[in-house]
């Protein structure tokens, strides 16, 4: 019978092929890893029919699952996870317990796990680049798990459509980008849509046929827009 993960511990992006590869290199059967995980973690119910269900991305292991598998197969947990989408995945990528993050970003575990939970990040900025060394957190990644990239996106577009300059501050506050990296982004996006802008004007001065379009198109993928102009992103 298959362990059905709680509803209150979402399961992390496992990487199923992963897993098997990692097995096979051991020369290990399912049953051997099965067995590891009962023995060394307590975890009666996996069984090598569960380990195979894993391998086969037919089932996800839990977060105690994860761990006790990484240690089954002699890896850590992030080689065992696909690429980590939220700021408890990147924890549970680097093997850290929440008391361990909560104690380096200078948090009470409460306040951390709350956050963890919500997603969303209520960290000042000396813990948000506590959070960013800890977790290694490049400024995209960081952006995204701390649940900032809706307002990001806002930002960017009233940069791109007003005066830019106005935004230079604000998006150095919202994500770990140097100011003149920033200052120069911005200006560059500023003008790429500002002259997108002017060509769908036609001949005579009015608007042309599909008036807009490229510029709404831009400000659609403005995210990344911004992120293939950041040189460590």
């Amino acid at each position: 019978m298959q362990h059905t993960p709680a509803a209150n511990q979402p399961t992390p992006p496992f990487n199923a092929p992963a897993a098997r590869r990692l097995r096979e290199a051991l020369g290990m059967a399912p049953g051997h890893v099965a067995y590891g995980m009962r023995a060394s973690y307590g975890l009666a119910h996996v069984t090598p029919d569960l380990v195979i269900a894993w391998e086969h991305g037919e089932a996800a292991p839990t977060p105690a699952e994860l761990t006790a598998l990484a240690g089954a197969l002699w890896c850590s947990p992030g080689e065992l996870i696909g690429a980590p989408r939220t700021l408890r995945e990147h924890r549970l990528a680097y093997g850290l317990a929440p008391e361990d993050v909560a104690r380096a970003v200078g948090l009470e575990i409460h306040s951390y796990l709350h956050m963890e939970e919500t997603g969303e990040w209520r960290g000042n900025e000396r813990q948000s680049a506590a959070l960013a060394q800890v977790l290694r957190l490049a400024p995209r990644p960081f952006a995204t798990v701390t649940g900032r990239d809706g307002q990001l996106a806002d930002l960017l577009r009233s940069a791109a459509t007003t005066r830019w300059q106005a935004y230079v501050k604000p998006l150095s506050r919202l994500v770990p980008v140097p100011r003149r990296e920033a200052e120069d982004v911005l200006h560059e996006m500023h003008l790429e849509y500002q002259a997108l802008m002017a060509a769908t004007l036609s001949w005579g001065g009015g608007p042309s046929r599909g008036s807009g379009d490229a510029g709404r198109e831009f400000l659609e993928r403005i995210l990344d827009e911004f992120w293939s102009r950041i040189r460590n992103p």
